[in-house]
Protein backbone atom coordinates (compact mmCIF):
# COMPACT_ATOMS: atom_id res chain seq x y z
CA UNK A 1 0.00 0.00 0.00
CA UNK A 2 0.53 3.52 -0.36
CA UNK A 3 1.63 5.99 2.21
CA UNK A 4 1.86 9.45 2.06
CA UNK A 5 3.65 12.23 4.39
CA UNK A 6 4.47 15.88 4.41
CA UNK A 7 8.35 16.22 5.85
CA UNK A 8 9.63 19.13 7.38
CA UNK A 9 11.07 20.33 4.68
CA UNK A 10 7.58 21.22 3.02
CA UNK A 11 7.48 17.89 0.49
CA UNK A 12 5.63 15.19 0.33
CA UNK A 13 7.31 11.68 0.87
CA UNK A 14 5.73 8.39 -1.15
CA UNK A 15 6.84 4.70 0.39
CA UNK A 16 5.18 2.19 -1.65
CA UNK A 17 5.55 -1.52 0.54
CA UNK A 18 4.57 -4.95 -1.21
CA UNK A 19 5.43 -7.96 0.61
CA UNK A 20 8.74 -9.41 -1.20
CA UNK A 21 9.66 -6.33 -2.59
CA UNK A 22 12.27 -3.45 -1.46
CA UNK A 23 10.21 0.18 -0.12
CA UNK A 24 10.19 2.71 -2.90
CA UNK A 25 10.18 6.15 -1.91
CA UNK A 26 9.86 9.20 -3.89
CA UNK A 27 9.24 12.84 -2.97
CA UNK A 28 6.88 15.18 -4.23
CA UNK A 29 6.55 19.36 -3.65
CA UNK A 30 3.05 19.02 -4.39
CA UNK A 31 0.43 17.02 -3.06
CA UNK A 32 -1.54 16.03 -6.15
CA UNK A 33 1.68 14.62 -7.94
CA UNK A 34 2.10 12.70 -5.16
CA UNK A 35 -1.11 11.16 -4.52
CA UNK A 36 -1.30 10.07 -8.64
CA UNK A 37 2.46 8.73 -8.62
CA UNK A 38 0.91 6.63 -5.70
CA UNK A 39 -1.77 5.87 -7.72
CA UNK A 40 0.74 4.56 -10.76
CA UNK A 41 2.62 2.23 -8.51
CA UNK A 42 -0.40 0.68 -6.76
CA UNK A 43 -1.16 -0.02 -10.57
CA UNK A 44 2.00 -1.17 -11.32
CA UNK A 45 2.40 -3.23 -8.14
CA UNK A 46 -0.70 -4.96 -9.20
CA UNK A 47 0.61 -6.02 -12.51
CA UNK A 48 4.12 -7.55 -10.77
CA UNK A 49 5.52 -4.54 -12.96
CA UNK A 50 7.79 -3.21 -9.53
CA UNK A 51 11.51 -3.83 -9.72
CA UNK A 52 12.86 -7.21 -8.74
CA UNK A 53 14.57 -7.11 -5.28
CA UNK A 54 18.38 -7.69 -5.41
CA UNK A 55 17.58 -10.44 -2.37
CA UNK A 56 15.31 -12.51 -5.19
CA UNK A 57 17.59 -12.33 -8.11
CA UNK A 58 20.82 -13.21 -5.40
CA UNK A 59 19.04 -16.80 -4.55
CA UNK A 60 19.33 -17.44 -8.86
CA UNK A 61 22.81 -18.26 -10.47
CA UNK A 62 23.79 -18.14 -13.99
CA UNK A 63 24.72 -21.43 -13.90
CA UNK A 64 21.82 -22.63 -12.37
CA UNK A 65 19.46 -21.22 -15.38
CA UNK A 66 22.05 -22.68 -17.46
CA UNK A 67 21.93 -25.56 -16.26
CA UNK A 68 18.07 -26.36 -16.30
CA UNK A 69 18.21 -24.91 -20.05
CA UNK A 70 20.36 -27.50 -21.01
CA UNK A 71 18.39 -30.27 -19.01
CA UNK A 72 14.85 -28.97 -20.25
CA UNK A 73 15.06 -27.25 -23.84
CA UNK A 74 18.38 -28.26 -25.41
CA UNK A 75 17.26 -31.83 -24.52
CA UNK A 76 14.66 -31.69 -27.10
CA UNK A 77 16.16 -30.26 -29.89
CA UNK A 78 17.86 -32.35 -32.51
CA UNK A 79 21.15 -30.09 -31.94
CA UNK A 80 20.94 -31.45 -28.75
CA UNK A 81 24.50 -32.75 -28.90
CA UNK A 82 26.64 -28.95 -29.92
CA UNK A 83 24.37 -27.42 -28.12
CA UNK A 84 25.09 -29.15 -24.97
CA UNK A 85 28.36 -28.77 -25.77
CA UNK A 86 28.15 -24.97 -25.86
CA UNK A 87 26.07 -25.12 -22.71
CA UNK A 88 28.47 -26.90 -20.76
CA UNK A 89 31.28 -24.76 -21.58
CA UNK A 90 29.28 -21.33 -20.77
CA UNK A 91 28.49 -23.05 -17.53
CA UNK A 92 32.44 -23.73 -17.07
CA UNK A 93 32.49 -19.79 -17.34
CA UNK A 94 33.05 -17.10 -14.45
CA UNK A 95 30.56 -15.26 -15.44
CA UNK A 96 28.36 -18.27 -14.42
CA UNK A 97 29.05 -18.58 -10.81
CA UNK A 98 27.42 -14.92 -10.67
CA UNK A 99 23.99 -14.88 -9.50
CA UNK A 100 21.21 -12.83 -12.11
CA UNK A 101 21.60 -9.47 -9.10
CA UNK A 102 25.21 -9.49 -10.05
CA UNK A 103 25.33 -10.51 -13.85
CA UNK A 104 25.69 -7.68 -16.07
CA UNK A 105 26.16 -6.67 -19.78
CA UNK A 106 30.11 -5.75 -18.95
CA UNK A 107 30.31 -9.48 -17.59
CA UNK A 108 28.97 -11.12 -20.80
CA UNK A 109 31.30 -8.90 -23.21
CA UNK A 110 34.08 -9.73 -20.86
CA UNK A 111 33.05 -13.14 -22.34
CA UNK A 112 32.63 -12.18 -25.70
CA UNK A 113 36.00 -10.53 -26.38
CA UNK A 114 37.56 -13.28 -24.77
CA UNK A 115 36.32 -15.87 -26.71
CA UNK A 116 36.35 -13.95 -29.75
CA UNK A 117 40.27 -13.92 -29.21
CA UNK A 118 39.73 -18.34 -29.31
CA UNK A 119 37.72 -19.08 -31.87
CA UNK A 120 35.69 -17.25 -34.95
CA UNK A 121 33.04 -14.61 -34.75
CA UNK A 122 30.43 -17.34 -36.40
CA UNK A 123 30.74 -19.50 -33.19
CA UNK A 124 30.50 -16.76 -30.77
CA UNK A 125 27.17 -15.72 -32.47
CA UNK A 126 25.84 -19.05 -32.25
CA UNK A 127 27.54 -18.98 -28.21
CA UNK A 128 25.35 -15.70 -27.77
CA UNK A 129 22.49 -16.70 -29.44
CA UNK A 130 22.25 -19.83 -26.90
CA UNK A 131 22.54 -17.81 -23.83
CA UNK A 132 20.59 -15.03 -24.68
CA UNK A 133 17.40 -17.54 -25.33
CA UNK A 134 18.34 -19.17 -21.85
CA UNK A 135 17.33 -15.96 -20.18
CA UNK A 136 14.46 -15.16 -22.12
CA UNK A 137 13.42 -18.74 -21.34
CA UNK A 138 13.97 -18.37 -17.37
CA UNK A 139 11.62 -14.93 -17.36
CA UNK A 140 9.20 -15.98 -20.33
CA UNK A 141 8.29 -19.31 -19.23
CA UNK A 142 10.17 -20.36 -15.68
CA UNK A 143 9.03 -17.05 -14.25
CA UNK A 144 12.57 -16.14 -12.94
CA UNK A 145 12.53 -12.56 -11.80
CA UNK A 146 15.14 -11.07 -14.50
CA UNK A 147 15.52 -7.61 -14.55
CA UNK A 148 16.31 -7.46 -18.26
CA UNK A 149 18.13 -9.66 -20.43
CA UNK A 150 21.64 -8.79 -20.16
CA UNK A 151 22.00 -9.54 -23.85
CA UNK A 152 19.67 -7.41 -25.23
CA UNK A 153 21.75 -4.42 -25.06
CA UNK A 154 25.13 -6.37 -27.00
CA UNK A 155 25.65 -5.25 -30.56
CA UNK A 156 24.77 -8.30 -32.93
CA UNK A 157 28.42 -9.58 -34.59
CA UNK A 158 28.54 -8.97 -37.96
CA UNK A 159 28.35 -12.52 -39.83
CA UNK A 160 31.24 -13.62 -41.54
CA UNK A 161 31.96 -13.64 -45.34
CA UNK A 162 30.68 -17.12 -46.58
CA UNK A 163 33.07 -19.86 -47.27
CA UNK A 164 33.72 -20.73 -51.20
CA UNK A 165 35.97 -23.39 -50.93
CA UNK A 166 35.85 -25.76 -53.40
CA UNK A 167 37.45 -29.41 -54.10
CA UNK A 168 40.04 -29.24 -57.11
CA UNK A 169 40.96 -32.75 -59.19
CA UNK A 170 44.55 -32.83 -57.59
CA UNK A 171 42.82 -32.67 -54.21
CA UNK A 172 40.07 -35.37 -54.70
CA UNK A 173 43.16 -37.99 -56.05
CA UNK A 174 45.12 -36.73 -52.75
CA UNK A 175 42.11 -37.91 -50.56
CA UNK A 176 42.08 -41.08 -52.55
CA UNK A 177 45.69 -41.84 -52.09
CA UNK A 178 46.08 -41.18 -48.59
CA UNK A 179 42.99 -43.85 -48.27
CA UNK A 180 45.53 -46.33 -48.32
CA UNK A 181 45.80 -45.51 -44.75
CA UNK A 182 42.64 -45.38 -44.32
CA UNK A 183 41.13 -48.70 -41.54
CA UNK A 184 37.01 -47.51 -42.20
CA UNK A 185 35.95 -48.35 -45.58
CA UNK A 186 32.99 -46.19 -44.81
CA UNK A 187 35.09 -42.98 -44.95
CA UNK A 188 35.36 -42.58 -49.10
CA UNK A 189 31.98 -43.77 -49.90
CA UNK A 190 30.48 -41.27 -47.70
CA UNK A 191 32.58 -38.72 -48.91
CA UNK A 192 31.81 -39.73 -53.05
CA UNK A 193 28.22 -39.97 -51.78
CA UNK A 194 28.42 -36.26 -50.20
CA UNK A 195 29.92 -34.50 -53.17
CA UNK A 196 27.10 -36.57 -55.57
CA UNK A 197 24.06 -35.53 -53.41
CA UNK A 198 25.11 -32.24 -51.84
CA UNK A 199 23.72 -33.82 -48.32
CA UNK A 200 24.54 -32.37 -45.12
CA UNK A 201 26.98 -34.88 -42.81
CA UNK A 202 23.98 -35.91 -40.41
CA UNK A 203 21.61 -36.75 -42.99
CA UNK A 204 24.01 -39.12 -44.68
CA UNK A 205 24.80 -40.58 -41.34
CA UNK A 206 21.39 -41.13 -40.41
CA UNK A 207 20.29 -42.49 -43.76
CA UNK A 208 18.14 -45.91 -43.75
CA UNK A 209 17.86 -48.32 -46.63
CA UNK A 210 13.89 -48.37 -46.60
CA UNK A 211 14.05 -44.42 -47.51
CA UNK A 212 15.92 -45.46 -50.90
CA UNK A 213 13.78 -46.63 -53.83
CA UNK A 214 16.09 -48.06 -56.32
CA UNK A 215 13.20 -48.41 -58.96
CA UNK A 216 12.52 -44.85 -58.61
CA UNK A 217 16.30 -43.70 -58.01
CA UNK A 218 15.33 -41.36 -55.23
CA UNK A 219 15.82 -40.98 -51.64
CA UNK A 220 13.76 -39.86 -48.63
CA UNK A 221 15.41 -37.98 -45.93
CA UNK A 222 12.82 -37.74 -43.35
CA UNK A 223 14.97 -35.46 -40.99
CA UNK A 224 16.58 -32.76 -41.83
CA UNK A 225 17.91 -29.78 -40.25
CA UNK A 226 15.70 -26.86 -41.22
CA UNK A 227 12.89 -29.40 -39.77
CA UNK A 228 11.38 -30.12 -43.60
CA UNK A 229 11.80 -34.03 -45.15
CA UNK A 230 12.60 -33.88 -48.96
CA UNK A 231 13.18 -36.24 -51.70
CA UNK A 232 15.70 -36.38 -53.89
CA UNK A 233 16.93 -37.96 -56.57
CA UNK A 234 19.79 -39.92 -57.04
CA UNK A 235 22.36 -39.87 -59.89
CA UNK A 236 23.77 -42.76 -61.68
CA UNK A 237 26.95 -41.87 -59.67
CA UNK A 238 25.18 -41.65 -56.46
CA UNK A 239 23.44 -44.90 -57.16
CA UNK A 240 26.84 -46.57 -57.78
CA UNK A 241 27.88 -46.04 -54.28
CA UNK A 242 25.02 -47.19 -52.87
CA UNK A 243 25.22 -50.67 -54.84
CA UNK A 244 28.78 -51.12 -53.92
CA UNK A 245 27.89 -50.62 -50.12
CA UNK A 246 24.95 -53.57 -50.82
CA UNK A 247 27.87 -55.50 -51.91
CA UNK A 248 30.34 -54.96 -48.92
CA UNK A 249 27.37 -55.56 -46.34
CA UNK A 250 24.27 -56.18 -47.73
CA UNK A 251 21.52 -54.52 -45.66
CA UNK A 252 22.63 -55.93 -42.71
CA UNK A 253 22.53 -52.82 -40.94
CA UNK A 254 19.16 -50.25 -41.15
CA UNK A 255 21.69 -47.35 -41.34
CA UNK A 256 23.53 -47.52 -45.45
CA UNK A 257 26.80 -45.96 -43.52
CA UNK A 258 26.32 -47.40 -39.70
CA UNK A 259 28.99 -45.11 -37.68
CA UNK A 260 28.35 -42.20 -35.21
CA UNK A 261 29.03 -38.67 -35.73
CA UNK A 262 32.04 -38.33 -33.88
CA UNK A 263 33.68 -41.93 -35.22
CA UNK A 264 32.95 -40.28 -38.97
CA UNK A 265 34.28 -37.39 -37.56
CA UNK A 266 37.46 -38.80 -36.70
CA UNK A 267 38.10 -40.74 -39.43
CA UNK A 268 37.41 -37.54 -41.48
CA UNK A 269 39.70 -35.58 -39.95
CA UNK A 270 42.60 -38.30 -40.05
CA UNK A 271 42.14 -39.08 -43.67
CA UNK A 272 42.09 -35.17 -45.04
CA UNK A 273 45.34 -34.34 -42.57
CA UNK A 274 47.39 -37.17 -44.43
CA UNK A 275 46.39 -35.88 -47.63
CA UNK A 276 47.80 -32.74 -46.91
CA UNK A 277 44.48 -30.64 -46.53
CA UNK A 278 44.52 -29.45 -43.48
CA UNK A 279 41.48 -26.41 -44.43
CA UNK A 280 39.15 -28.12 -45.74
CA UNK A 281 35.94 -29.08 -43.88
CA UNK A 282 33.48 -31.55 -44.59
CA UNK A 283 30.48 -29.61 -45.68
CA UNK A 284 32.51 -27.55 -48.08
CA UNK A 285 31.76 -30.74 -49.84
CA UNK A 286 27.96 -30.00 -50.17
CA UNK A 287 29.24 -26.79 -51.63
CA UNK A 288 31.27 -28.23 -54.18
CA UNK A 289 27.89 -30.57 -54.83
CA UNK A 290 25.37 -27.62 -55.18
CA UNK A 291 27.94 -25.94 -57.31
CA UNK A 292 28.56 -28.63 -59.41
CA UNK A 293 24.50 -29.05 -59.48
CA UNK A 294 24.15 -25.19 -61.54
CA UNK A 295 27.38 -25.90 -63.42
CA UNK A 296 25.47 -28.80 -65.02
CA UNK A 297 22.22 -26.25 -65.83
CA UNK A 298 20.36 -26.99 -63.18
CA UNK A 299 17.42 -24.27 -62.26
CA UNK A 300 17.92 -22.91 -58.65
CA UNK A 301 14.13 -24.20 -57.59
CA UNK A 302 15.90 -27.73 -59.16
CA UNK A 303 18.88 -27.45 -56.87
CA UNK A 304 16.85 -26.13 -53.55
CA UNK A 305 14.73 -29.24 -54.50
CA UNK A 306 17.83 -31.06 -53.78
CA UNK A 307 19.36 -29.26 -51.49
CA UNK A 308 16.96 -28.54 -49.13
CA UNK A 309 16.66 -24.31 -49.14
CA UNK A 310 14.21 -23.04 -48.37
CA UNK A 311 15.65 -19.10 -48.96
CA UNK A 312 17.39 -18.96 -51.97
CA UNK A 313 19.37 -16.39 -50.35
CA UNK A 314 21.16 -18.82 -48.53
CA UNK A 315 21.29 -21.55 -51.76
CA UNK A 316 22.98 -18.55 -53.31
CA UNK A 317 26.07 -18.57 -50.21
CA UNK A 318 26.55 -21.74 -51.29
CA UNK A 319 26.83 -21.67 -54.91
CA UNK A 320 30.46 -20.83 -55.97
CA UNK A 321 31.05 -21.63 -59.80
CA UNK A 322 33.90 -21.78 -62.21
CA UNK A 323 34.35 -18.89 -64.18
CA UNK A 324 36.29 -21.70 -66.65
CA UNK A 325 32.59 -23.48 -66.56
CA UNK A 326 30.44 -20.68 -68.25
CA UNK A 327 32.91 -20.26 -71.49
CA UNK A 328 31.17 -22.18 -73.51
CA UNK A 329 27.83 -20.66 -72.92
CA UNK A 330 29.07 -17.53 -73.81
CA UNK A 331 30.22 -18.88 -77.40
Amino acid sequence: MATIRKRPTGKYEVQIRRKGFAPISRSFHKHSDAEEWARFMETQADRGALPTPLKVLDQHKVKDLLIRYRDEISIKKRSYNSEKYVLDNLIKQPFASLSLAEITTGKICDYRDMRLKEVKAGTVRRDLAILKHAFDTAEREWNIPIRENPLNKIAKIKPQAGRNRRLSEDEYTALQDALAQTHNPYVMPIIRFAIATGMRRGEILQMQWKDIDFNAKTLHIPVTKNGHARTIPLSSYALAVLHEQTKRKGKKHKRVFPLTGNGFQQAWERLRDRAGLHDLHFHDLRHEAISRFVERGLSVPEVALISGHRDYRMLFRYTHLKPESLVDKLG
